[in-house]
């Protein structure tokens, strides 16, 4: 299978360095990498398009969802993702702590309050508690698995 490797990776310091080793990774596992890193586009809209015609040619994506830059997936692998559902791909997504959403943001966003069965921050604004590892439009659209990308390969070679 083709499968587009959709996640903030391609803003690491050695991201050229981590696409080979992608691709070696998802070869061994029996398929084909498409990183965003693969054209050659330099604008944002070509940049944007690029991307969009991979998760077309590709037969699943594999999404790294790890917060980026604050507490959240990265937004453009979220539009990725959303994307790929759209277009009836399978979507395989990884999580370094798959623990539930709302376990993980106590620390940062606690105390919580609870009235009317929902859960609230201490600004008042309210907390997804479903037991999903992400947000409930990722968690129930995605198989979401603990790990890397190899245990998103494992997921998707299992199905």
């Amino acid at each position: 299978m083709k499968l587009y490797l959709a996640g903030p990776d391609v803003f690491r310091p050695d991201a050229l360095a981590w696409a080979d080793a992608a691709r070696a990774q998802v070869a061994v596992a029996g398929h084909q990498a498409l990183v965003p890193l693969d054209n050659e586009e330099s604008t944002a809209a070509g940049i944007y398009q690029a991307n969009l015609a991979l998760i077309a040619e590709a037969d699943a994506v594999l999404a790294n969802l790890n917060p980026f830059r604050g507490l959240e997936p990265d937004s453009g692998t979220c539009f990725e993702v959303g994307y790929a559902l759209a277009l009836g791909k399978r979507v395989v997504a990884y999580l370094a702590d798959a623990r539930p959403q709302a376990e993980k943001l106590l620390a940062p966003l606690g105390p919580f309050s609870e009235r009317d069965g929902r859960l609230y921050d201490r600004t008042g604004w309210g907390v997804e508690h479903f037991g999903l590892p992400v947000n409930l439009m990722l968690g129930a659209s995605c198989t979401v698995v603990e790990g890397d990308l190899g245990q998103a390969l494992a997921a998707l070679n299992a199905a």
